[in-house]
């Protein structure tokens, strides 16, 4: 791990919302080993961020807010949900930032999302680039409903000197993943596909796509550590990148995961399903530069821990 600044976090209250959420517990676990002065995790259980009058009281008493919680899920959750995914995320997103604001609140962190980019976006993805058009459109929904955070916490610094951040993470994946079907990205719902044939017996799984689509993965701890030292260290309203700098093709991806798994059986493409995003990397250069990240968890051992903790939680 990355070392931090203990100094930084000791006299802390510290208000982390999705916090029961994939990335959230692994931002909860880092940070409690930070030794902050409060830390308080939310979920949907707790509060409806959606009721501003619910974030008001979420943010009481607390120095900075990490804001994670989202309505997210994979291609098909959004064709399905585009509606629900616009107004719930740009309600939590909008109501969220504002009663940090209106509380005083010292620092907020507001994570996006990589969807947020225009549908043809040159690679690697450039933060100067996110106004260049309009993105993919299965996941635009979503993906301009988080990017209104950016819009908010530059508007916020100009007129209240608000503190604000805009994170964008990649695609992330690793131990403790959604594995939903209903809901899930493309990694776990691959594991899922291919353990159940292999059970099953089944000569062929099927993928969604052509496979010719690339993707860009973040192992989640990685992700914690990049949040964590933006919180720490960068106080600009300029959007930045958290990525690992690479990217892989859907068909390589399946590839990996048939071999991690020793299914034996055929890959099918059902091409008459969508790719999403032509091509997804991040230029994480900015990063880099204003506060040190660049992850460390190479791809394949990534995946297979995630893999390997799939197989002993789930079967």
């Amino acid at each position: 791990m990355i070392e931090f600044n203990l100094n930084y976090w000791k006299n802390k209250k510290i208000l982390v919302t999705g916090g029961t959420g994939f990335l959230g517990k692994a931002l909860v676990h880092m940070l409690k080993s930070l030794k902050t002065s409060k830390l308080t995790s939310i979920g949907s259980k707790d509060f409806d961020l959606r009721n501003y009058k619910e974030c008001v009281k979420a943010c009481n008493g607390q120095d900075i807010v990490i804001h994670l919680a989202a309505n997210v899920g994979g291609i098909g959750y959004n064709m399905q949900h585009p509606g629900t995914l616009f107004e719930d995320n740009i309600l939590m997103c909008t109501n969220m930032m504002k009663a940090a604001k209106d509380a005083g609140i010292q620092k907020y962190v507001a994570l996006g999302t990589i969807c947020s980019y225009p549908k043809n976006t040159p690679t690697p993805f450039k933060e100067s680039y996110l106004w260049r058009g309009y993105p993919e459109e299965t996941n635009a929904p979503y993906g301009l409903a988080k990017l209104m955070q950016l819009v908010q916490a530059q508007a916020y610094r100009q007129q209240y000197n608000f503190n604000a951040l805009f994170l964008l993470p990649v695609n992330l994946y690793g131990p403790e993943d959604n594995f939903d079907p209903s809901s899930s990205h493309v990694i776990p719902a691959l594991i899922k596909k291919f353990v159940d044939a292999k059970k099953q017996n089944h000569k062929t799984v099927t993928v969604w796509g052509t496979g010719k689509a690339t993707r860009e993965f973040l192992y989640v701890e990685d992700a914690a550590e990049g949040i964590l030292k933006a919180t720490e260290q960068y106080n600009k309203s300029e959007p930045v990148n958290l990525g690992a700098g690479f990217e892989i093709s859907i068909t390589d991806l399946a590839t990996l995961i048939k071999k991690h798994i020793n299914f034996k059986g055929k890959i099918v493409w059902d091409k008459t399903k969508p790719d999403g995003q032509p091509r997804r990397m991040l230029d994480t250069s900015t990063a880099k530069k204003e506060f040190g990240f660049v992850a460390k968890t190479p791809f394949d051992i990534g995946l297979k821990n995630t893999i390997d903790w799939y197989l002993q939680n789930y079967l």
